[in-house]
């Protein structure tokens, strides 16, 4: 698959693969710039210098990096969509995590990633009743609790007793 891109700047850096078998593609800040979001706090905005060409049937997914685990940033969207047809510049926007003086990202310094993705052709279709399943109505925290668990256990055979209780007096 080819996808085409421009250069917005002589610091754009292409996209690229560390590894060949990499699902995304490195982007580089060109520049940071800043603003504020609708509750005044600071947002910093990587800027990467390029638009993308995103064949029709596919869009870009931007993610962060495994490297955003040693920054005090946060993607302020988790992970942004680039739909086929947008032809603007790239951008991520990030918040930061602490109130002292943040670890960033520098200028050309690779920061996040882009996925291209195949879209899928959808049609919801209204329906009266939807089939049952394991989960349910279950969400927001609701795995994990015990209930779950107990169900499992039941269907497990241990061939170990358990292990005494010791209780102190």
């Amino acid at each position: 698959m080819e996808i085409k891109y421009k250069r917005l700047s002589e610091k754009a850096v292409a996209p690229v693969r560390a590894h060949k078998s990499d699902a995304g593609f490195d982007l580089t800040v060109s520049r940071i710039t800043t603003e504020l979001n609708e509750c005044g706090q600071l947002v910093l905005v990587y800027h990467t210098d390029l638009a993308f060409e995103i064949p029709e049937g596919y869009y870009g997914q931007l993610m962060t990096r495994s490297s955003i685990s040693k920054k005090s940033l946060r993607l302020t969207t988790s992970s942004s969509v680039i739909d086929s047809g947008y032809r603007g510049e790239v951008t991520a926007k990030f918040m930061s995590t602490t109130d002292v003086v943040p670890a960033v990202y520098q200028e050309g310094e690779r920061f996040a990633q882009l996925l291209i993705l195949p879209l899928p052709e959808v049609e919801f279709v209204e329906a009266d009743e939807l089939t049952e399943s394991d989960r349910g109505e279950g969400g927001f925290g609701s795995t994990g609790t015990g209930v779950e668990q107990n169900a499992n256990e039941e269907n497990v055979q241990d061939d170990e007793p358990a292990p005494e209780q010791k209780t102190e007096a």
